[in-house]
């Protein structure tokens, strides 16, 4: 079984950056995904990145040019770097590891 922490949430001003990490512990050889979703109060959850064991990436258009997605393999961690952060970004981010979620982690930005 796979366990996923996450850390990194705040609060930010708009054009402020924060960075959020994202670590894998457990059944590690099964994950074949790591990534982010976020919900924002009254949305579906939507994908905002992912990152493949291929280090193939994928992003939601919103965040495209703004956010990156990388991971430490040597130590079982996935990192979102945030810059150019909108009011719109506001929400919970959930890191994901193929189907086990992590609690969410409360990214707010302010205007």
């Amino acid at each position: 079984q796979v366990q996923v922490v996450e850390s990194g949430g705040g609060l930010v001003q708009a054009g402020g950056s924060l960075r959020l990490s994202c670590v894998a512990s457990g059944s590690i050889f099964s994950i074949n995904a790591m990534g982010w979703y976020r919900q924002a109060p009254g949305k579906q959850r939507e994908l905002v990145a992912l990152i493949t064991n291929g280090d193939r990436t994928r992003y939601a258009d919103s965040v495209k040019g703004r956010f990156t997605i990388s991971r430490d393999n040597a130590k079982n961690t996935v990192f979102l770097q945030m810059n150019s952060l909108k009011p719109e970004d506001t929400a919970v981010y959930y890191c994901f590891a193929s189907s086990t979620w992590g609690q969410g982690t409360q990214v707010t930005v302010s205007s």
